[in-house]
């Protein structure tokens, strides 16, 4: 239990340096299961754009919907984002700071799939294929338009019987491929370029208020852990005490099976004070209701006065 409780502590306070590995592993994933993936372009002029573009763009955006669903991060900024105001007032500048670390961590991996598929070229020559310039190769000369969409339509196939012999297939697939790597490279470098400058120009802003919003921005992620840790255990308390009631009439019998009520005199007193006076479900839900609603405003200095 020690080591399980050590465990939930170092990722209770380094949630950050978790969700950074697990971005990390999605980004992997996302490369994996490109290279496992069998493309196989339809070929056919009405469905190579909606099949290569769909290969390109759906997949990340399950990607990023799998980034914010492990990101816990991203529950409690909704909850913060549509908490009433109660007795402690909400600090856009830690919603702004939250949804901002989680799209740029949900990001990564969806960016990574787009740049691999880019550079490996193959959607983009399928999606595109027939959206060439015919007159740029000498192969589809003395050709119906027809025939030609349906030529440049069959570039992605290399197998076919139509485009086994044509000596513009390579051409239009060296063409499309020489786009598709450039665009994935420019995408890269702005990234490379647009992070750099992020990483030397914080300093030029001001700190103060970027330090406070992530420490607020990490309070509001701890105190929601806390809280539902010391719910866990009033109900498990709560939960002991009820049935100890409800075999109250088989005290005796619960006696002689030397089950672990015999120490119940022992911690009474410990539990009580941990249930806090909470002794009834109408109570624990009024506490509820008062914890979301009337949220304590943040300050201990009456407490410490006592």
């Amino acid at each position: 239990m020690d080591r399980f409780r050590m465990i939930f502590q170092y990722f209770q306070s380094n949630s950050e340096s978790v969700m950074n590995g697990i971005c990390g592993l999605l980004a992997l994933a996302s490369v994996k299961m490109y290279t496992c993936f069998d493309f196989s372009c339809p070929c056919l002029p009405q469905y190579n754009m909606a099949y290569g573009l769909g290969i390109m763009f759906v997949p990340p955006i399950a990607l990023f919907l799998c980034g914010l669903i492990l990101n816990r991060q991203s529950l409690v900024m909704l909850e913060e984002w549509r908490r009433p105001q109660g007795q402690r007032k909400k600090d856009l500048a830690v919603i702004r700071y939250m949804c901002s670390s989680i799209m740029q961590r949900a990001m990564v991996a969806p960016v990574v799939w787009i740049i691999v598929t880019l550079l490996d070229g193959k959607c983009l020559i399928c999606a595109f294929s027939g959206s060439v310039d015919p007159e740029k190769f000498v192969g589809f000369a003395n050709t119906s338009p027809v025939q030609v969409q349906q030529l440049l339509a069959k570039v992605p196939c290399k197998d076919d019987e139509l485009m086994r012999n044509n000596t513009s297939r390579k051409a239009v697939s060296r063409y499309l491929r020489c786009w598709s790597q450039a665009l994935g490279w420019s995408i890269l470098l702005i990234l490379i370029v647009a992070a750099f400058l992020a990483r030397w120009l914080r300093p030029c802003f001001n700190q103060a208020t970027l330090l406070q919003a992530r420490h607020w921005s990490n309070y509001i992620d701890i105190e929601q852990k806390i809280f539902e840790e010391t719910c866990c255990e009033h109900s498990r308390l709560f939960a002991h005490k009820c049935i100890l009631h409800f075999f109250e009439s088989m005290r005796q019998e619960i006696k002689l099976h030397s089950f672990s009520l015999a120490r119940e005199g022992e911690g009474a007193v410990g539990e009580e004070d941990l249930l806090r006076a909470i002794t009834d479900q109408d109570q624990v839900n009024k506490l509820l209701k008062m914890w979301y609603y009337e949220k304590p405003p943040l300050d201990v200095s009456q407490v410490t006065q006592r």
